[in-house]
Parts: C-alpha cells; sequence; structure tokens
C-alpha cells in the first residue's frame, strides 16, 4: 500500500521558517507529480505548490517568493521550505502524490502548520 508520510509542521511565529518533508513509500518516486495541498479551518483545500516528474514547479500567488517546493528522488521525498510564515498560513497540509495520465492518486494523513504570536 502507497504511504505518503508528513512531517515538520508546529507551532511558530510570524516571520518565521519551517520545512515540511514527505517521504513515499511503495511507488515509483521519481515518475510521479507531487504537490503540497493544505486547508484551513472552514475552507476549501487548496494547492500550495507542485512540482512535476520532471521538476518543473508551480506556488500558489499567496506563496509565491515565500515557498519553495523541491523533490529528492534518491530519498523519495518531496520539501516544502516555507519562509515568512504569516498568519494566513495557518492550515493542515497535505502532500499529494500523482501519476499524470492514470488514476493513480495518493494522498498523506497531513501535517498541523501554526502561525501565531
Amino acid at each position: 500500500q502507497v504511504q505518503l508520510v508528513e512531517s515538520g509542521g508546529g507551532l511558530v511565529q510570524p516571520g518565521e521558517s519551517l520545512r515540511l518533508s514527505c517521504a513515499a513509500s511503495r511507488i515509483m518516486f521519481r515518475l510521479y507529480d507531487m504537490g503540497w495541498y493544505r486547508q484551513a479551518p472552514g475552507k476549501q483545500r487548496e494547492l500550495v505548490a507542485n512540482i512535476t516528474s520532471g521538476g518543473n514547479t508551480n506556488a500558489a500567488d499567496s506563496v509565491k517568493g515565500r515557498f519553495a517546493i523541491s523533490r529528492d528522488n534518491t530519498k523519495n521525498t518531496v520539501y516544502l521550505q516555507m519562509n515568512s510564515l504569516s498568519v494566513e498560513d495557518t492550515a493542515v497540509y497535505y502532500c499529494h502524490a500523482v501519476l499524470r495520465g492514470t488514476i493513480s492518486s495518493h494522498w498523506g494523513q497531513g501535517t498541523q502548520v501554526t502561525v501565531s504570536s
């Protein structure tokens, strides 16, 4: 069974940084497009950033210039570096893996990020 395990969430103050990690197992990681989504209380889940199997990246306008997604295919891990965090970034962050052109799509269990003074 495919597993995506997120880590790195926590409680930080505005302006601080966090790095989220998502370790994948039981998939051909290098073939998958990977993404980070988030869901704040009372809001819909939204895309934060994604990275294709080829390394092309995309980020939501709200995080451009502050967040960066990267991947290490040797470690089957995708990262989300989050800088200059604000209260509005508070959410549960989810890792997502999708094999383009197929129905193979998987979610992690989520990790809580709370930004508060």
